[in-house]
């Protein structure tokens, strides 16, 4: 019989105190070797003071930490085989980008030979090899970003972590980077966990994430799970954008439920966990919902499940042009705000929506996701 695995990175029943207040609160993680593993949720959630844990710059209250199968909690920092770069990137003003590759593997005593082929090695895994000889403020922030983390990597850490790895950079350098960096870990094969509250970094590069909120791990899962999938109300509205109907099971069969709302009537073509009358939220994505000037065929309304139920009325009071998208926010007949995205397809589109406009919305009963918490 074989004998399973223990993760990579095993966190178990881990506390953080602060004053009698528990900023990270009995959370339990398992990271597998060569993962990217993002830490996701907005300020204050605990998500810095779990990975600083994990560095070894705070100490656990209680819990433990194990890497490759050994406990970590006692070990000091500079005696873990874990690297961390910092938002900052904490880059030497007065070093050279080569000798801020070499600041770590000299610090550790390593023959030269030995640095200088290291240091080479990470110049041209980040492709700045003819930038060696610059100083950090010849660079620009994207180059700064891959400096540090070659300095991170070259002294081979077992565990990588990533302290909000982009926030310094512009959206579009920050989107290209993000790219990157994944390719750049991946040919590496580190294992690592990135801090971070923006969404769209963690959906893009993790294999993983964890969603956090008030010192706790609310749903763990790859990103497209977590976004589909999503396990509470808070994941769901903190993930992407979501309208949130608030109704009670009418229905509950095994192939399908219908939930009574003020808006409307859903149906959803699935089972769920429940009983009749309990009360309920309805999550239905933007991008998920049809919307034309005309009532819907009765072809469309077929795909709401039955006819009648999934579909709603109201008047467009505003909306936002993206270029690949145009985001509508409907005032509907209940007096409820609901959004919804259309792709623009077309470069001119002879079916665009207007301002003020009366509309029918609707959607596939397959695509609403029920919570009970």
């Amino acid at each position: 019989m074989t004998q399973e695995r223990e993760p990579f990175l095993l966190i178990r029943n881990l506390v953080k105190e602060f004053d009698g207040v528990r900023a990270v609160n009995d959370v339990s993680v398992a990271i597998n070797k060569g993962e990217i593993f993002a830490l996701l949720g907005s300020s204050g959630c605990g998500k810095s003071t779990l990975l600083r844990m994990l560095a070894g710059f705070e100490t656990p209250t209680q819990g433990q930490i194990t890497l490759g199968g050994k406990d970590i909690v006692g070990v000091p920092p500079y005696e873990r085989p874990i690297n961390m770069m910092f938002q900052s990137y904490a880059l030497f003003p007065h070093l050279s980008v080569w000798d801020n590759i070499a600041f770590g593997l000299r610090r550790d005593g390593l023959h030269r030979d030995e640095i200088a082929a290291r240091v080479e090695q990470m110049l041209s895994l980040v492709q700045l090899t003819a930038y060696g000889k610059r100083k950090p403020h010849q660079l620009s922030g994207g180059q700064q970003q891959r400096v540090a983390l070659a300095r991170s990597l070259a002294k081979r850490p077992q565990l990588l972590l990533l302290d909000e790895p982009l926030g310094a950079l512009d959206k579009k350098l920050r989107e290209r980077t993000q790219m990157e960096l994944v390719g750049i870990i991946e040919e590496v094969g580190v294992t690592c966990v990135m801090v971070t509250h923006d969404q769209d970094e963690a959906m893009s590069m993790a294999t993983r994430i964890a969603v956090m909120s008030e010192g706790r791990i609310l749903q763990v899962g790859a990103p497209g799970e977590i976004y589909e999938t999503p396990n509470c109300r808070f994941v769901a509205d903190f993930i992407g954008s979501v309208n949130m109907f608030e109704g009670s099971v009418t229905v509950d069969e095994p192939d399908h439920v219908i939930i009574d709302s003020p808006e409307c009537r859903h149906y959803v073509t699935h089972g769920i966990t429940g009983t009749v009358g309990m009360p309920v939220s309805v999550a239905v994505r933007p991008e998920k919902i049809a919307v034309q000037a005309e009532a819907p065929t009765a072809a469309q309304r077929a795909k709401a499940g039955e006819d009648g139920y999934n579909c709603v009325q109201g008047v467009i009071t505003a909306m936002a042009y993206f270029g690949n998208e145009t985001l509508y926010h409907l005032r509907l007949d209940s007096g409820a705000t609901l959004k919804v995205s259309r792709t623009n397809a077309a470069r001119h589109d002879e079916s665009a929506l207007k301002r003020d406009q009366r509309v029918h919305a609707w959607w596939d009963g397959a695509d609403v996701v029920v919570l009970t918490s």
